[in-house]
């Protein structure tokens, strides 16, 4: 179970890779709660692979329309000038590469920028949904997850070991321990928390960090 802190500490430096005039995707999860963070005065449009451009603020208690829902199933609001629209149209912005940003939930992330994120075999699953497309058609893919499993192990692997949602598509992860960059040469550390030594997330990462101290920060309590 993550604790609050550092569910929270995730969302909030996620918020922080918004740009002003962005159209961006929140997956399923985690990611949604990013859009409780948009900067004031910044204008991001979030786009729902389910019809809907212009996600307004969750709905207050009481004021919920239940034909108004995300991809995740969860009530929402519409902002000013939203629109509706079928599948089809939602996917060819997706797939026509029309979508700055998507900020995904990960079960897994490799050295390569394999990132799994849809299935564990023997468990039932619903299917893919949008992800494949969005790490496919997003131009840039950013991962936020727990730095490792309930049970301690890695989820930053040498190698994906469940099925993959897409393969070299994974630009940024952000965990609980630190922000890594996947690179040509590699992941790069780019931030670390706070209470976290340089070693401490080598020691919960399985794959290879390279760290440059003269570029590594500190992330953003």
């Amino acid at each position: 179970m993550k604790s609050e802190s550092s569910r929270e500490r995730i969302v909030r430096r996620a918020a922080l890779e918004l740009e002003d005039g962005y159209y961006v995707n929140l997956g399923i999860g985690m990611p949604t709660l990013v859009a409780n963070y948009i900067p004031e005065g910044m204008t991001v449009i979030l786009q729902s692979e389910n019809g809907l451009l212009g996600i307004g603020p969750f709905p207050l208690a009481g004021e919920e329309d239940p034909d108004l829902i995300n991809a995740g199933k969860q009530t929402i609001t519409e902002a000013v000038g939203s629109a509706f629209f079928d599948s089809a149209a939602s996917f060819a912005m997706i797939r026509g590469g029309h979508v700055d940003l998507t900020v995904l939930g990960g079960m897994e992330v490799d050295e390569m920028g394999n990132l799994a994120n849809w299935m564990v075999p023997g468990k039932m699953v619903k299917g893919m949904g949008g992800a494949m497309d969005l790490v496919a058609g997003a131009r840039r893919v950013v991962v936020m997850m727990t730095h490792a499993t309930k049970e301690g192990e890695p989820k930053i692997l040498k190698r994906c070991r469940l099925p993959l949602t897409g393969t070299k598509v994974v630009h940024r992860i952000i965990t609980d321990m630190a922000v890594v960059d996947v690179t040509e040469g590699g992941l790069r550390l780019a931030e670390i928390a706070p209470e976290c030594s340089v070693e401490q997330v080598r020691q919960a990462t399985e794959a290879e960090l390279s760290v440059d101290p003269a570029t590594l920060k500190t992330m953003p309590v």
